[in-house]
């Protein structure tokens, strides 16, 4: 529960189950996240080795994250989080 029981991790690693994303369009995904808690969460995430971060050396500058083969683990749980959530939401 430490790597990812926070609001917006389950989030963002949710948003990577389908491969990798750029930060601004990863960001964009998740309303209501400032971009001082994006830079937090992807930065915890990458330090728990959960999530990688590609920076391609071009300008403007291009970041690109996708999950590690540890957070690709999370699939499972992470789907069946998004399942319970769309069940309940519906009760």
């Amino acid at each position: 529960m430490n790597l990812i029981g926070t609001k917006w991790k389950p989030l963002i690693l949710f948003h990577l189950l389908e491969g990798g994303l750029r930060s601004g369009v990863l960001q964009k995904k998740i309303p209501g996240i400032s971009n001082k808690m994006f830079t937090q969460t992807v930065r915890d995430l990458e330090k728990d080795g959960l999530i990688f971060r590609k920076v391609y050396p071009v300008v403007p500058p291009k970041v690109e994250y996708e999950l590690t083969i540890r957070g690709k683990s999370l699939e499972h749980i992470l789907r069946s989080l998004d399942k319970w959530g769309l069940e309940d939401s519906q009760n």
